[in-house]
């Protein structure tokens, strides 16, 4: 990133420009085999004032379903949702924008971690998780995305994006298993076949990604899987939506009240105040606190074009 946006786009193939902003870089790495369901790239206000993160639809997706789940994504609450802030105007190529937070994808977190993560980071990101999911369940929205690439990490917790890959992957009726961008290991069997996203299927794609967190794979043999997280992660696992836990219950296993002895009782029922004391110090190991760094310090050396209107032909 410190060199100019132009080389670095005529590098890597990424857009110079998307909407207003000029591509600082690309989000996820284009080596990785995990499925990621958009194109997710770093970009920046042409006076340097904002970054944002920016996603487009992948070649050959419907850009009405995947501005229609970005639209739907804006309402969606809570510390750790991400609600895009910003949509293309009508007509315009389809685009969105959220604000940018120093960020690694999870994917990219065991890489540069250099193996699966350890219990304490895999419990708080689940419980993490689990509120945000127990949020947008209440609006009435089930999530119909959660995987390791939706799933960015902070160093204040993650950020849970992708919010209705499901959905615009294929209208319901549609197989959906093995189109492009959904991570078939996260794809709950209801939905691969086609049914409508339900709340159990986000119980059932967060399983899926807490195991890829733990164990570097979404389907992992329940033995791969550490003894403390086993029952829990192959609850969500199973195949009767009926048979998976709730989440107040997922929350209860990956953030039990006695790991909080100081909490009071308010605390101790609230399940934001859990989540945030699971994100305490510590909570991410330093490789990845290093890479944070890292993408800030390259953020700020990193200089903008002109935009396309004061370009030369």
């Amino acid at each position: 990133m410190q060199a100019s946006v132009a080389a670095a786009g005529a590098r890597t193939g990424a857009p110079v420009f998307i909407g207003p902003y000029a591509v600082l870089g690309r989000l996820d790495d284009e080596a990785s085999q995990v499925p990621v369901p958009e194109r997710r790239f770093i970009g920046r206000s042409a006076d340097g004032d904002r970054t944002v993160l920016v996603g487009l639809p992948l070649p050959g997706a419907d850009p009405g379903r995947f501005l229609a789940e970005a639209e739907a994504s804006r309402y969606l609450l809570g510390p750790w949702s991400a609600p895009v802030a910003e949509l293309a105007a009508p007509g315009d190529a389809p685009w969105h924008a959220r604000p940018y937070v120093p960020v690694v994808p999870l994917p990219a977190a065991l890489a540069v971690h250099g193996r699966p993560l350890p219990e304490r980071t895999v419990r708080a990101l689940g419980a993490a998780l689990v509120e945000t999911l127990i949020i947008g369940h209440g609006q009435g929205l089930s999530h119909a995305g959660v995987s390791p690439a939706a799933v960015l990490l902070a160093a204040d917790g993650p950020r849970l994006t992708c919010f209705g890959a499901v959905r615009a992957a294929a209208a319901d009726g549609t197989a959906r298993s093995g189109l492009p961008g959904l991570e078939s290991g996260t794809l709950p069997p209801e939905q691969a076949a086609g049914g409508h996203p339900q709340p159990a299927g986000d119980i059932y794609a967060l399983g899926a990604t807490l195991a890829y967190a733990a164990t570097g794979h979404t389907v992992p043999e329940r033995e791969e899987l550490p003894a403390a997280l086993r029952s829990v992660v192959s609850a969500c696992l199973s195949r009767d939506p009926a048979a998976r836990p709730r989440p107040a219950e997922l929350l209860d296993a990956l953030s039990p009240i006695t790991a909080h002895p100081g909490a009071g009782a308010d605390t101790a029922g609230n399940p934001a105040e859990r989540a945030a004391a699971a994100l305490g110090p510590g909570w991410l190991p330093g490789r990845i606190i290093a890479a944070l760094a890292r993408q800030s310090a390259g953020l700020l050396a990193a200089t903008l074009p002109p935009p396309p209107a004061a370009r030369q032909d």
